[in-house]
């Protein structure tokens, strides 16, 4: 949450000439609503279902970039999807730099709450070593440049023969 997978992702696949989807937008674009309304009126449950099979069908496609939302890592089915479809890689970020790129965002259900920075630390926490074990590539996210992000991406892919 935060680390850039939607940014950065777009712009990888831009440089590799690949379609690029986000399970986010389109879970929102097939059901017309925000991703905070359905956590609101299904629960985080509900909105878990709904990105398993998004996450399904979506890693079905061959040649494309693909952001997934943070969460979708603790479920294991989804695990098997990304580790046995594709490459995977893991943006990662320290967690003052999650806090200040989602302070203002209020489109983020597991942030609203009292103390959002300490959610993070919680959350990162749990997801951390889930997004180790899937991952084929880690990259650390900071303040460089997404153009600077992705042409290390693109060396990273090129050394794994992607």
């Amino acid at each position: 949450m935060g680390a850039g997978k939607s940014t950065v992702g777009r712009q990888l696949a831009k440089s590799l000439g690949r379609d690029f989807y986000d399970t986010d937008k389109e879970i929102e674009k097939r059901t017309g609503v925000s991703i905070s309304w359905i956590f609101e009126m299904e629960g985080e449950a509900g909105f878990r279902t709904r990105e398993q099979k998004m996450l399904d069908e979506l890693t079905s496609l061959k040649d494309i970039v693909l952001a997934t939302g943070g969460g979708a890592i603790l479920s294991e089915e989804n695990r098997r999807y990304l580790r046995s479809r594709g490459q995977v890689i893991y943006l990662a970020a320290s967690v003052d730099q999650l806090f200040r790129r989602t302070l203002k965002d209020k489109n983020r259900p597991l942030l609203q709450t009292d103390d959002p920075k300490r959610q993070i630390t919680e959350l990162l926490e749990l997801r951390d070593p889930l997004y180790r074990e899937v991952a084929d590539i880690e990259l650390r996210t900071g303040e460089q440049s997404i153009q600077h992000v992705v042409s290390g991406l693109i060396k990273k892919l090129e050394e794994t023969g992607q």
